[in-house]
């Protein structure tokens, strides 16, 4: 079976979850994968040795500009007519089977050429009734149609009652259970460094590492700053006490799977954000900050620090099978099994101030 699997490179959770799914996928010899990524310059991608030659397209992605979605510089930065002619060239017809992880390039050409599209991801899971906030029609729009599937598969952090899966997680065995060192990593790649940096030096008695597109390794009063690289940043994930983040849904999964601290800043008018910041209230997984607020962050630093630790099945090794074998499982039967093996414990600490 030859496999064309598309994913959206916008953020890096989507890679992430790519690359469970590449090494998943690995272990079905009779499955070949050609990797397809847009969403981002060619350059802007790192760490991609698992999807071997892979291919790349332009694609659409969104402006953000201090912290918020930029609706004119999104219209002015995308370019109609590549994206077209990307659709129109792509030569879906070598392959088997079509997979979408939300990348319009993949989703669109496959839909022109009338095969059927397996989607796989978050955004998916918005086909269902499950928490959302900023509704808005535009919102609602890009969802719907930026890169539609026949077969939707969606992926959250609960299943909230319908036939969504857990999510895939892209975490070594090794680093699930180690304990907490005092840090707090901050990823927060949609706001300017300056403002970052500026929120974390109103709290001098604790040290951060701040990763960041723009930043170089360096330490700038209490914070250490650090470039985009996969190992170091879920090494440092992993022996953090807490996680201050965009309300994306792919690293908020990985800190949940290691017990870790929470708190989520969503990109203002970005309607998946804003609905993941109000399933992770509404879950009580995490807290949230709508701004860059130095006073919430003293309060969230200073409270009792509680959250859960969620043992998140296999969902990379089960949706490599059902692949495999042609998507014969009903998605439904799929959800149920999947989430029958999973485990939600609570896990109290509290983090005290470390030395800067």
């Amino acid at each position: 079976m030859r496999i064309l699997y598309g994913v959206q490179g916008t953020g890096n959770g989507h890679v992430s979850r790519a690359r469970a799914m590449a090494r998943a996928l690995a272990g079905h010899p009779g499955i070949r994968v050609d990797w397809l990524f847009s969403g981002r310059p060619r350059e802007g991608f790192f760490d991609m040795a698992v999807f071997g030659d892979y291919l790349w397209r332009e694609g659409l992605s969104f402006a953000v500009r201090g912290g918020r979605i930029h609706s004119w510089a999104t219209v002015c930065q995308s370019r109609p007519l590549t994206l077209i002619r990307d659709i129109r060239q792509l030569p879906v017809d070598q392959y088997d089977l079509i997979v979408s992880d939300f990348e319009p390039v993949t989703a669109w050409a496959g839909r022109f050429a009338r095969r059927r599209v397996v989607g796989i991801g978050h955004q998916y899971a918005f086909k269902h009734d499950i928490p959302v906030a900023g509704r808005d029609p535009i919102g609602r729009l890009i969802l719907e149609h930026f890169a539609p599937v026949a077969l939707p598969v969606g992926l959250h952090w609960h299943h909230f009652g319908h036939s969504i899966l857990p999510p895939i997680v892209d975490l070594a065995s090794d680093l699930r259970s180690q304990p907490g060192n005092g840090d707090i990593v901050v990823y927060l790649p949609f706001e300017a460094p300056a403002d970052i940096l500026r929120l974390l030096a109103s709290q001098p008695g604790t040290r951060f590492v701040m990763y960041h597109p723009a930043a170089q390794n360096g330490q700038i009063g209490n914070v250490a700053t650090r470039p985009p690289s996969t190992v170091a940043f879920k090494r440092d994930l992993a022996r953090c006490s807490g996680v201050i983040c965009s309300a994306g849904f792919e690293l908020i999964a990985e800190a949940l799977s290691l017990g870790k601290r929470i708190l989520a800043k969503p990109v203002g008018g970005q309607m998946e954000q804003l609905s993941n910041a109000r399933a992770l209230r509404e879950l009580q997984y995490g807290e949230v900050m709508p701004r860059l607020d130095p006073a919430l962050l003293q309060r969230w630093l200073a409270a009792p620090g509680r959250t859960v630790r969620i043992t998140w099945p296999d969902s990379a090794g089960a949706l490599a099978a059902w692949l495999a074998d042609g998507c014969q499982q009903g998605v439904p039967t799929l959800s149920a099994r999947l989430w029958l093996d999973a485990a939600c414990n609570p896990v109290s600490h509290a983090l005290a101030p470390s030395p800067a």
